[in-house]
């Protein structure tokens, strides 16, 4: 069953025992980097867990279709309606915070309140856990608490993200950013070998083969040219106004932000080559990390990268 969850030999060793010895947790808390196998691991946990009892086809738990399956996301909150990232993307609408919210905890609630269909036990997923705010968290507490006939099953980018008193009700399945090797295995098999030929993706990606994929995801949707001439520093006031103005009209304002972490990457490269003995200008680092900052405050676009450009101008 979880012959498709590369490089993560410890998360696979404990849930594959708990299932052989009949030792299912109440709650689990997956946590590690996004990307790297998480909610993988839990789709094929739920498929061996129900797999035990009946012969419960694939597709079903995959599609998110079985009646004792309850699959929660963060969700976004426009004109009073709940939209996952898919339905806003669809929508046109733009993003700001998804969240677990209250409301779908209670949806959690009455969905464990009923005895399962199917199964000895009804199994809920929730994405993102890190994403309930306080309140939120001390209400799914009391279903963590008593869970009845259920296991759920969070998941989170660490152990410090969540409540402790969360935590301290989950069995923790460790998930770690994935080696060379593994990473070329899965890129390969999921159809992004070409991924493989950008080094400084993978550099951004940090063993994580999901951030890979979004990246180079990322990286299409600026032009070559533009994005060949943004990572060299420019050389006079005129080039850098000019390549300012261009990313403002052309680089969607969500997309600066990766930009900027992509810049980051080649610059901070940079450095890592230059001579132990030479001296390291880390200036651009610190102005694009001023720049990130300010776009999140939503100051206006060409001028943040006007000023951030005129500052990194090579010295005559």
């Amino acid at each position: 069953m979880f012959a498709p969850l590369i490089g993560q030999p410890q998360a696979v060793e404990l849930l594959t025992q708990a299932i052989a010895r009949n030792r299912i947790a109440p709650a689990y808390l997956l946590a590690g980097p996004m990307g790297v196998g998480r909610s993988l691991a839990a789709q094929c946990f739920v498929e061996a867990l129900f797999a035990v009892y009946a012969a419960t086809p694939q597709n079903r738990i995959r599609q998110r279709n079985h009646p004792d399956l309850l699959w929660v996301e963060p969700t976004y909150l426009h004109q009073g309606k709940r939209l996952t990232a898919a339905e806003a993307v669809a929508a046109g609408i733009k993003r700001k915070t998804a969240l677990i919210r209250l409301e779908q905890v209670r949806e959690i609630s009455r969905f464990l309140s009923r005895a399962p269909l199917e199964a000895p036990r009804s199994v809920v997923v929730i994405e993102h856990a890190e994403t309930m705010a306080e309140p939120v968290a001390n209400a799914l507490l009391k279903t963590l608490e008593e869970p009845g006939q259920a296991t759920l099953i969070l998941i989170a980018p660490s152990v410090d993200s969540l409540l402790p008193t969360l935590i301290s009700r989950c069995q923790r399945i460790p998930f770690c950013r994935l080696s060379p090797e593994a990473m070329a295995q899965v890129l390969s098999q999921s159809g992004h070998s070409e991924v493989l030929q950008h080094a400084d993706v993978l550099q951004l990606a940090q063993g994580s083969p999901g951030a890979a994929i979004a990246h180079w995801q990322q990286l299409q949707e600026i032009p070559p040219v533009l994005l060949q001439t943004a990572t060299q520093r420019p050389r006079s006031y005129r080039e850098a106004l000019t390549l300012a103005r261009q990313i403002d009209k052309t680089v969607a304002p969500e997309n600066q932000l990766w930009l900027i972490d992509y810049l980051q990457q080649i610059h901070w490269q940079q450095c890592v080559e230059v001579d132990r003995g030479a001296e390291v200008d880390r200036l651009p680092l610190t102005l694009l990390e001023q720049a990130k900052e300010h776009l999140m405050r939503n100051v206006q676009p060409r001028l943040v990268w006007e000023v951030t450009l005129l500052g990194m101008m090579q010295p005559v």
